[in-house]
Order: C-alpha cells, then sequence, then structure tokens
C-alpha cells in the first residue's frame, strides 16, 4: 500500500500507466477553457454539496495545529487594517521564535522527522502555513492510515481532528487544476474513494468556504479578513473564480492605506495571479492619489514600507516641485528604511531607480546621481547618460520614445509644479543660456481665467532663474491675454542686468520669431515680462487655427544674456 502525493496549488502530479490511464487529457481542457471551467459556467451545484447522492468520492481533511499566525489571530479585528497591523506583529515574533528553535535543534533531530525523499520535498513545504496536499488509499476506507506519513507536516505537528465530506470529483476537477490533478494521479480503481487533504488549523474555514463556493459559486462570508483567507486558499488549490469573486468583493469595501498595502504585500504566487490583478491595481491607484501631493504627508510617505513608495512612484500624476524632487525623496526614503550602504544600494538599483525619471530631472542633478554613494556606479552613468540623450532628442522623438517605454514610464512627463526646460549655456563672450519652454495645448487652457505655470530653474551667473506663463488681462483691462515673464529667485546679494529676448515657434514654417526684447536689472524676488506676449486676445491665442500651436505645443524660447554684473 502506498501514497501518491499531488505537489501542493503547483506541482505535478504523475499520470497512470498501462491501460489505466485518464479519461482526460489535462492539456486539452485547458486549452478549452482557459479559466479552467470545464465547461460547467456558472451553473448551480449547491444541492450536490456534501450529499452522499451526488458524490463519487470522499474528502478527507485532516487539521494539524497551524503556524503560530492562526485563526484565533484574528480574534477582535474588526477590520483589515487591524489584521494587518496584528499580522505584522506575529510575523516579527515567529521570526525570533523560528531563530530561536533553529539554535536549538541539531541535525540528527531533524533528520528523524520522517522527512520525505529530496525528489518530493518541494510537495511537502509549508512556507506561512500553505496546505500539504496528498491523496490516500486507507486500509479500510473510513480510518485514517496509521503510518508515519498520515500525521506528517513540516514540524511534525500531530493531527488535531479528521473532517470528512462527500464531493463530486467532476464538478471539483472542472473548477480547478488542482484537483484534477489530485483525482487523476493514484485513484484508479472502484474501491478507491477516498482523497486526503492535509492543512493547517487556520486555514479551515477558508477551505469550508472554496468547497462551498466551486458547488454554489457564492460566498457565505462579507468579512474582509476572512475573504483574503478564502483568496490565499483560492490561489493555493487553483480556483481562479474564486479568485476573481474574492477580489470583487473586496474592492467593493471602503479602502484605507493599511488595507491597500497588505493586498500589495501579499504572497508573490497570489499578487502574480492575473484574478488578483484588479485587486492590486485598485491599491496602487488609491496609495498614488492618496498621496498625489507629497509636500502634505512626508512624514507619512517616510514610514511607507517598499510596496508603498512603489505605487506612488508609478503615479504619472505625482504632484511634485520636478523630477528633482522626486530623486530625493528617493533616496531619503531609501536612507531612513535601510541605514545599511550595501542593502540600501540594493534596493535602490532593483527596485527603486527605474521609477525616477532621469530624463526630466535638471543637468545640474544629474551631475550630482553621478557621485551619489548610494548608487552603483554603472547604475547612474547608465542612467544619466540616457537622461541626457533623452534631452537631446525632439519633441516628436521623446514623444514616440515615450509611448514605446510602457514598462517602467521613465520617459512619460508627471504633473509637474515646475514644468522642466531645455537649456543651452555659454561663457563667452558673455555668460548666456537659452532656455526652451513646451507648453501643452490643454496646459495653457487650464490657465483661464487667471493661473499661472512656472518653468524649472535654470542657472546663469550663479544665479537661479525661472520663466512663468499667465492667463491675465491687458493693461487696458478688456481682454484676458497670454503673458510671458521672467524672474530671479531670492538668492544671494548681487545685481544683474540681463539682456532678454522672447520668442516662439510659428505656423507655417514651424521657426521660433521674435516677440519681445528688454532688460532689467534683477534683484532677488524681481521678475520681468510681458502682459500680452503676442499682442492678440486669448480666444484668438486658443483658437484651432492658431499659429502659435503646432501639433498642440506651444514651443517658447527666452535668451538671456549678463552684460553687467554689478555688486551692491
Amino acid at each position: 500500500m502506498k501514497d501518491s502525493v499531488a505537489g501542493g496549488a503547483g506541482g505535478s502530479a504523475g499520470g497512470a500507466s498501462g491501460s489505466g490511464g485518464d479519461l482526460f487529457d489535462h492539456r486539452v481542457a485547458v486549452a478549452m477553457d482557459p479559466d479552467f471551467s470545464g465547461g460547467l459556467g456558472d451553473q448551480n451545484f449547491e444541492f450536490a454539496f456534501n450529499s452522499s447522492n451526488f458524490s463519487d468520492r470522499v474528502l478527507r481533511i485532516e487539521i494539524v495545529a497551524g503556524p503560530p499566525e492562526s485563526r484565533s489571530d484574528r480574534d477582535g479585528c474588526s477590520s483589515i487594517a487591524d489584521w494587518a497591523r496584528h499580522r505584522k506583529r506575529r510575523r516579527d515574533d515567529i521570526k525570533k521564535e523560528k531563530a530561536a528553535e533553529f539554535s536549538v535543534y541539531n541535525s540528527e533531530q531533524i533528520v528523524n522527522c520522517d522527512q520525505p525523499d529530496t525528489e518530493d520535498a518541494g510537495a511537502y513545504e509549508n512556507h506561512d502555513g500553505e496546505a500539504v496536499a496528498m491523496i490516500e488509499e486507507s486500509p479500510s476506507g473510513d480510518e485514517p492510515s496509521n503510518s508515519s506519513d498520515s500525521s506528517w507536516s513540516m514540524d511534525c505537528s500531530p493531527v488535531l481532528r479528521i473532517k470528512s465530506l462527500f464531493i463530486s470529483s467532476a464538478i471539483l476537477a472542472a473548477k480547478s487544476p488542482f484537483f484534477y490533478k489530485l483525482f487523476s494521479n493514484g485513484m484508479r480503481e472502484s474501491d478507491q474513494r477516498h482523497a486526503t487533504l492535509r492543512i493547517n488549523a487556520s486555514e479551515e474555514t477558508a477551505l469550508m468556504e472554496l468547497l462551498s463556493f466551486m458547488y454554489s459559486g457564492k460566498l457565505s462570508t462579507a468579512s474582509p479578513t476572512l475573504l483574503l483567507d478564502v483568496l490565499m486558499a483560492a490561489d493555493k488549490f487553483e480556483v481562479a473564480s474564486c479568485m476573481r469573486h474574492c477580489c470583487q468583493l473586496l474592492r467593493s469595501l471602503s479602502m484605507t492605506t493599511e488595507s491597500a498595502l497588505l493586498y500589495l504585500e501579499l504572497p508573490s504566487t497570489v499578487s502574480m495571479a492575473s484574478a488578483v490583478q484588479p485587486l492590486t491595481d485598485a491599491a496602487k491607484e488609491f496609495l498614488a492619489n492618496k498621496y498625489r501631493d507629497i509636500t502634505k504627508f512626508q512624514e507619512e510617505v517616510m514610514n511607507l514600507p517598499l510596496a508603498g513608495i512603489e505605487a506612488i512612484l508609478s503615479s504619472d500624476d505625482l504632484q511634485v516641485a520636478s523630477e528633482d524632487a522626486v530623486y530625493d525623496l528617493v533616496l531619503k526614503w531609501a536612507r531612513a528604511q535601510y541605514p545599511e550602504v550595501d542593502e540600501r544600494r540594493e534596493i535602490l538599483g532593483s527596485r527603486l531607480c527605474r521609477l525616477v525619471r532621469f530624463p526630466y530631472m535638471t543637468c545640474r542633478k544629474l551631475r550630482k546621481v553621478l557621485t551619489c554613494n548610494d548608487l552603483d556606479h554603472d547604475l547612474a552613468s547608465k542612467a544619466v547618460l540616457e537622461a541626457l540623450f533623452f534631452k537631446s532628442e525632439t519633441p516628436h522623438r521623446q514623444r514616440i520614445l515615450a509611448s514605446e517605454e510602457v514598462a517602467n514610464r521613465r520617459f512619460m512627463e508627471r504633473a509637474y509644479k515646475y514644468r522642466p526646460v531645455k537649456v543651452v549655456e555659454f561663457e563667452l563672450p558673455h555668460p548666456q543660456c537659452i532656455v526652451y519652454l513646451d507648453l501643452k495645448r490643454e496646459e495653457c487652457a487650464n490657465l483661464f481665467p487667471s493661473g499661472r505655470v512656472y518653468s524649472q530653474a535654470f542657472h546663469l551667473g550663479g544665479q537661479g532663474f525661472f520663466l512663468s506663463a499667465h492667463c491675465n488681462m491687458d493693461q487696458q483691462s478688456s481682454f484676458h491675454c497670454f503673458g510671458l515673464f521672467l524672474g530671479m529667485q531670492e538668492k544671494g546679494s548681487v545685481s544683474f542686468t540681463v539682456d532678454y529676448e522672447f520668442a516662439a515657434r510659428t505656423r507655417p514654417t514651424g521657426e521660433f520669431v521674435s516677440k519681445y526684447k528688454g532688460y532689467y536689472t534683477f534683484t532677488g524676488g524681481k521678475a520681468v515680462g510681458y502682459r500680452n506676449l503676442f499682442a492678440i486676445p486669448w480666444t484668438s491665442f486658443m483658437a484651432d487655427d492658431s499659429l502659435y500651436f503646432i501639433h498642440g505645443t506651444l514651443h517658447l524660447r527666452a535668451e538671456l544674456t549678463i552684460k553687467q554684473p554689478q555688486p551692491q
């Protein structure tokens, strides 16, 4: 007498040999129905659940003492948030307990635990309460075997109790590849009608809900913590339809920061499943929306785990001053969360740097990236080089690159408070820079009736300057118009006399045409410009036939030259 083992939710089960082969080819079933519904669809077989009249086998569920994180851990938890906090505390405690236990056990004690052969060890792994599944050919058909295998688990836990259910192998196999393999492996003769599952006590309620769902397509619980348990069980036993149903119910609940983080920190086997993708996407969207304006939540953001910071940094709608600020935030978070430099460098290199959009950082900040000790030098050099090449491309080519790179979206602009600019600098014969600022038609439209948008800072003669575009009334206050201004940041005690010229590309040639020239002696915090740059009303500027929008973009240029630095 021998037992045949099915290798967990993702394991393989050996087929029959000789004339006792499978009646169905598993590969054909999957090809016919990717969801493995077996053609049963949404039919309700609730009447057949645990009914001897409509069943061909008995499922014996052996319940063993689970890990410290058991069902009792959920007592008193009224929400996912409570459970998440409790789980985190328990995981920390378990790590300490296991470390202490490991120092006590010797090699002989571990070997004497009746472990299976190495080639079957994968079927018995029980990480974080994973179920161990086996088919048992019981001598009597009613009582469990007395062999050592019948009560084996990773920690040699004894069987606490046994539950037996009448089951229809056709219904379970149609809903789950796991059960298809279970019933296709080793149960060849008519009197072998008992299959055994071994689970931890903490999984009992969830498994019963799952089995009921496979018959009825319904769950009897609306408890968020139990729904998560059922989701985990559905993943282990490969019931995709139940995973989708659990995710739909969880998404219908009010989400919190704690629950969103819990969804994102589900075990990788669960979180990678396509059925769970809508739930994790909703969690990412919730976090991205909540922390859209990072400046309002800096302390909270600093305390978020890795999954949370990744969700926020993935957003295009992140409202930050510039990508420089994103880079500074990432470094600050990594230094706080990972004090050890090697671990910090690993996290930045493998997880976070891909979410920083280096092409939209200023050249001054990119220089600092090259000398940052927190980053691998090769990675930093590659990121800076890629950013500089992107900056040198034409706007049309930049849009193509952005559309082609959809994985990390590193070529996509965010909703920066300060618009990125391109700057060309000269030292001779005078300190000079040429600044290019592009604004989309939608951005200009959003300026009406009295809005303004600022560019990133750029530097000339050691001082910081910026451009600002306005929608304002003309000097006679008769109509709205588009204005462009040049300002100097409040820094230093030096005043500059700056010659400046504003220009814009115009149709049909696409050449830059000068619109305004002047000079101004700047001191900190001062700005100068022209209220009606194009000398037309706002309606004409924004019209469909406007001369100033080329492929939906307004291209502006400012040329600055310092002629006369004057120390005060």
